[in-house]
């Protein structure tokens, strides 16, 4: 029950707080762009990096129902676990960055686009960690589990600057 109410208590915050700056250069700043590439925000070699925080993933696994990190799961997730840095003196949690930045998307459906459901936290050893308010310039590592919908569609994680801002990047994580 601790891990729904943490869970729900994440996303709303998540929702709520992190609205990620400005896009413009500062005076006398060049910006430049290749394709999702920028040297202020993108996301590639796992990690991503956007005005307030940088985000590098750790390991990715595959959890099937009923092991460790997917006890009281009903499917299989695809757990991430994280690091993520504060650049900024803005209240950030863990989990609160992850969601402004990733969206996890399994392309199984010829008709819709599958964004896929977050999962219970796959590792409790971090459960805490989620909703800790980490210091500017200090890093805090934490995880999060989506629920898969087959076993055989790779799991595409695309990266925005905040919710609902630019693409920066994507990846593909196979879960075979």
């Amino acid at each position: 029950m601790k891990k729904i109410i943490a869970l729900v208590l994440v996303l709303t915050v998540s929702l709520a707080l992190f609205a990620c700056g400005d896009d413009k250069p500062e005076k006398g700043e060049v910006k430049k762009e290749e394709g999702n590439y920028s040297e202020k925000s993108y996301f590639k070699n796992d990690i991503a990096e956007i005005e307030d925080v940088k985000i590098e993933i750790t390991d990715v696994k595959v959890i099937p129902v009923g092991n460790p990190g997917n006890e009281y799961g009903e499917k299989p997730v695809i757990a991430f676990w994280y690091k993520v840095t504060n650049k900024t003196d803005k209240e950030i949690a863990p989990s609160d960055a992850w969601m402004a930045v990733f969206t996890a998307y399994q392309d199984n459906d010829p008709n819709s686009v599958n964004e896929l459901n977050v999962g219970l936290h796959p590792d409790e050893s971090l459960l805490d960690t989620s909703i800790e308010t980490i210091k500017k310039d200090g890093t805090v590592e934490d995880a999060i589990a989506y629920e898969l919908d087959d076993l055989e569609t790779p799991v595409l994680l695309k990266a925005t600057k905040g919710i609902g801002g630019k693409e920066i990047g994507s990846k593909e994580y196979s879960i075979k």
